[in-house]
């Protein structure tokens, strides 16, 4: 067997090694992969809020689907292509994890000399890359998504920025946990070097997450505009 195939093969034998054992207990699993991604809904919020709150609204109007057009399941493929979009971002995190921690020091053994550091060192930058990338990602997302809260609060009435968020939690809150259970994962095993479980992990969470994202646009769209509307008094 060439040795490119036996990397294959093990990472294949660990996602169902993973799989099985998850299977067996996998409530004390979902609920770390939960509470993390809980935690970066959170802190994505807070950083959304303070980023409004210090903002200037553009005079420009921040069209909401649903709200200043009538909602339609064309307005709930877009929503969910655009959330596909960022959880297929996060679900590449999770499998450049595994090939990073897992796959590339299996292949690092086929070479001696200088391929065998170029590939020992692969890893580890890979792993930097993808860190700094998602990283990247939740800066540009907080300071888009303030911008687009702040705008569409002084739309609404002028209320209060922290008062919109309040309005979009229905949607939001379950949409960002769903969206960030694969980062959740990755972030999870990279603290305790299991690197070979985040391919069962994307797997994993990229199935919990299609549900709900596909509920909170529709949310969003016929659900959410009614609850502004309330905000702002119309």
């Amino acid at each position: 067997m060439h040795a490119s195939d036996l990397v294959l093969v093990r990472g294949i034998a660990h996602t169902r090694e993973t799989l099985d054992e998850w299977n067996d207990r996998p409530w004390p699993v979902l609920g770390q992969w939960l509470a993390g991604s809980l935690a970066i809904s959170t802190l994505l919020l807070a950083s959304v809020w303070i980023v409004a709150i210090c903002s200037t609204p553009d005079a420009t109007l921040f069209l909401l689907p649903g709200l200043h057009t009538p909602p339609s399941f064309e307005q709930v493929g877009h929503v969910l292509f655009r959330n596909g979009l960022v959880l297929a971002l996060h679900a590449m995190a999770c499998v450049a994890g595994f090939m990073a921690g897992s796959s590339l020091p299996l292949e690092a053994e086929r070479y001696s000399g200088v391929w065998r550091w170029v590939h020992d060192k692969a890893g580890p930058l890979a792993i930097a890359f993808v860190s700094c990338a998602t990283a990247f990602s939740l800066l540009t997302q907080s300071y888009a998504l303030g911008m687009a809260t702040s705008t569409l609060a002084d739309h609404q009435g002028g209320i209060a920025p922290g008062l919109l968020l309040l309005g979009l939690l229905p949607h939001a809150l379950p949409e960002l946990v769903a969206l960030f259970l694969p980062l959740a994962a990755w972030i999870l095993a990279s603290r305790r070097g299991q690197w070979h479980q985040l391919l069962a992990a994307t797997f994993v969470t990229v199935m919990l997450a299609i549900p709900v994202l596909i509920a909170s646009a529709f949310v969003e769209v016929y659900f959410t505009p009614g609850v502004l509307r309330a905000l702002s008094g119309e």
